[in-house]
């Protein structure tokens, strides 16, 4: 690979493709956090009761790296 004119090496096919998806599952999270921050702006916070304990969310993820599904992404 060679530089341009901004001394950047631009990415091969690939790696640049990887890089637009990655790109564009942030740009969803990111969709989801600001509708969610929107709606606790909108109607205050949920009731505890109905929340899932961080505790069992942790207990979750760690079985979901354990088993390999995680979802990772690889660029």
């Amino acid at each position: 690979m060679t530089s341009n004119q901004s001394g950047r090496t631009p990415l091969d096919g690939g790696s640049a493709d990887s890089l637009r998806a990655l790109a564009e599952e942030e740009r969803g999270r990111a969709e989801q956090l600001a509708a969610f921050l929107e709606d606790v702006a909108e109607h205050g916070l949920p009731d505890p009761e109905q929340c899932v304990a961080w505790e069992e969310l942790r207990e979750r993820r760690l079985a979901e790296l354990e088993t390999g599904q995680t979802g990772q992404r690889v660029a």
